[in-house]
């Protein structure tokens, strides 16, 4: 668990790297990088391309092995979970909102939640949008949220090469959308790609040779619908052709929620093919990796047990919550159905499960 402390690396970390699901772990990372190439660069990022005896001071991403847990129970006294923790953490597709359509009793929910004092956090794996844009959105749906409560994969891949002292002089290249630059941009990182490099093509002649930036040290792949070869190949010549760059994934999502009449493919869809093309796993900075638990828990003072992880996902949300030692409560609003949960091949149980944040009012009320 994140609370039993820093990630052993006595050997190649397959635990960081590991997927939530109950699948073989991936084949170990590339060799690490010669540190000569980054001379001036900084140690720490350094140590961030491979495993060393590491520094408890600088966050790393992991994932946890799946652990044999209790079947998850209904939920059925509100005020009992309420009044055990301080710090309720939302996922938003599934759970606050679907596509751009506000699910039913999220207002009153919040407005009860924080007239008990209790703190409410709002975490996306959604990389397209900036940590403001998210605020503006939340506005437009008429939720009063601070963008200080606000924690996108977008911010996260920026608080990450924070983390670890990325040279200010290397670049990244971007495979996402206009999230992932807004907050590479305010974290003052140079990157190129992005939307931009959307409409390009290549023309392939005989002969023909694709330049890459050497300059790049790190490759950050998020959900893009503008996504091409031209991008798969970019991103796959800086991480195999330039020493050390780093390939960092927002999330693994399988689908997403674009709009609230179907699912959509998410953006492990861009990252596999990254992940194909290279034979390299990710360092993944969304749910469920610890990262931006560790963040949160650091940056507000929370004891992880006094916080509630919610949301609709088995394998990203509710996985998240129990690597940092939290309490978690599943919502069947979003991509996880009863069945599901309940399937005898599911190995992620969380604590509690009910249809929707709703039910905190309607169960509350059936227990005065």
């Amino acid at each position: 668990m994140l609370s039993r402390g820093v990630i052993s690396c006595g050997a190649p970390s397959q635990r960081l790297f590991s997927a939530a699901r109950a699948v073989p772990p991936p084949p170990p990372p590339s060799p690490s990088p010669s540190p000569s190439r980054f001379a001036g660069g900084g140690a720490a990022w350094r140590r961030s391309s491979f495993c060393s005896s590491g520094d408890p001071s600088k966050p790393r991403p992991r994932m946890e092995t799946l652990k044999a847990r209790a079947s998850a129970q209904p939920l059925q006294d509100a005020d009992d979970l309420i009044d055990s923790v301080e710090t309720f953490i939302f996922d938003c597709d599934g759970v606050i909102w679907k596509g751009d359509s506000l699910i039913d009793g999220v207002p009153a929910t919040l407005d009860m939640l924080r007239s008990k004092g209790k703190r409410l956090v709002f975490v996306t794996n959604n990389s397209t949008k900036s940590r403001k844009q998210y605020g503006r959105k939340f506005e437009t749906l008429g939720l009063n949220v601070n963008e200080e409560e606000i924690f996108a994969s977008s911010f996260a891949a920026a608080a990450y090469l924070k983390s670890i002292n990325f040279p200010k002089d290397k670049k990244v290249y971007v495979i996402g959308e206009d999230g992932i630059l807004k907050e590479l941009e305010l974290a003052g990182f140079q990157y190129l790609g992005g939307p931009e490099d959307g409409g390009k093509k290549i023309e392939l002649k005989p002969g023909y040779y694709m330049e890459h930036d050497e300059d790049v040290g790190a490759v950050v792949v998020g959900f893009d619908r503008y996504f091409n070869y031209y991008k798969v190949q970019y991103g796959t010549l800086c991480i195999r052709e330039n020493p050390g760059c780093l390939f960092i994934a927002t999330n693994r999502d399988a689908v997403t929620h674009l709009t609230d009449a179907q699912e959509w493919a998410g953006g492990g869809s861009m990252v596999g093919a990254i992940s194909g093309s290279t034979q390299r796993e990710p360092l993944v900075v969304g749910k469920p990796s610890t990262f931006m638990m560790d963040y949160l828990a650091n940056k507000f003072g929370i004891q992880k047990s006094q916080i509630c992880m919610v949301g609709d996902r088995l394998d990203t949300d509710i996985l998240f919550g129990q690597n940092g030692g939290c309490k978690t409560l599943l919502v069947l609003s979003g991509v996880t159905s009863l069945s599901m949960l309940q399937s005898p091949d599911n190995k992620i149980q969380p604590d509690f499960y009910t249809n929707k944040i709703s039910d905190f009012l309607s169960l509350k009320a059936a227990t005065v």
